[in-house]
C-alpha cells in the first residue's frame, strides 16, 4: 500500500490531452505578448489567434474571451507547485513542506521559469486597469486553492480538522497571490533576495499561518 498522500501522482495525460495543453499554452503566450505590447484594450481575439498561428475558431474552442486566454500561463506555476508539494515525503511537517515548496516553485531554476515570472508580472500590471483580466487571475487562484485542499489533507493526515485544512490551503494560496501582486508593483528581480517572489511568499505565509493550529502546532 502506498504511503504517499492521495493526489501525489497526477494521472498520465493522453497524447491528445498533451497536444491540447500545448496549443492552449501557445495561445496563452501569444495573448501575454500582445497584452504586454498593446494592452488588453488594444488586443483582439483575432490578433491573438494570428500571433499563435491558429484559426479564430480554434481560439474560441479553448477560450471564452481574450482575457481568459492567459489563464493557462497564470495557472502553470500553481500546477507545478502542487505537484511538488504532493510529492513531499510522508511524515514531513506541513509548515516546513509548504515553505520549501513555495520557495522552490517561485525561485526560477532556468530561463524558461524566469520568463514565466516575467509574463506573470506583465499580466498582473495589465490587470490593474482591466477588470476582466483581474477576474481571470482571481479565478485561477480560487481553482488552485480548491485543488490544494486535497494535497494539504493528504499531508496533514486523516485526523486533521477539515476547517483547518481549508484555512491552510487558503493561507498558502493567498501568500503566493499577495507576494506576486506585491512583486509586480516593483522592479525587484525575480530570482533571489529581498523583494523577490520566493522571499515575499514565505514571509506572507509565516504571517498568515501564525494563528493556525495545523500550521503552528
Amino acid at each position: 500500500m502506498s504511503t504517499k498522500p492521495e493526489g501525489a501522482t497526477p494521472p498520465t495525460r493522453t497524447l491528445t490531452e498533451r497536444r491540447k495543453a500545448a496549443t492552449q499554452l501557445d495561445i496563452a503566450r501569444a495573448a501575454a505578448e500582445l497584452f504586454t505590447e498593446h494592452g488588453p484594450d488594444g488586443t483582439t481575439a483575432e490578433d491573438i489567434a494570428l500571433r499563435a498561428g491558429v484559426a479564430l475558431r480554434t481560439f474560441y474552442r479553448y477560450f471564452r474571451s481574450k482575457q481568459d486566454a492567459v489563464a493557462p500561463l497564470l495557472a502553470g506555476g500553481g500546477d507545478r507547485w502542487r505537484e511538488q508539494l504532493a510529492a513531499t515525503e510522508p511524515g514531513a511537517a506541513l509548515p516546513e513542506a509548504l515553505e520549501r515548496s513555495i520557495a522552490a516553485s517561485l525561485t526560477p531554476g532556468d530561463e524558461a521559469a524566469e520568463e514565466g515570472l516575467r509574463w506573470t508580472r506583465g499580466l498582473l500590471r495589465a490587470a490593474v486597469e482591466d477588470p476582466a483580466l483581474r477576474a481571470v487571475w482571481y479565478r485561477v487562484n480560487q481553482e488552485s486553492e480548491e485543488r490544494l485542499r486535497e494535497v494539504v489533507a493528504g499531508l496533514a493526515g486523516p485526523a486533521a480538522d477539515p476547517l483547518e485544512v481549508r484555512l491552510a490551503a487558503a493561507a498558502a494560496t493567498d501568500a503566493i497571490r499577495i507576494a506576486l501582486e506585491s512583486w509586480a508593483e516593483t522592479d525587484a528581480p525575480p530570482v533571489r533576495g529581498d523583494g523577490a517572489p520566493a522571499e515575499l511568499a514565505v514571509r506572507c505565509l509565516r504571517e498568515l499561518m501564525g494563528g493556525m493550529r495545523l500550521l503552528n502546532p
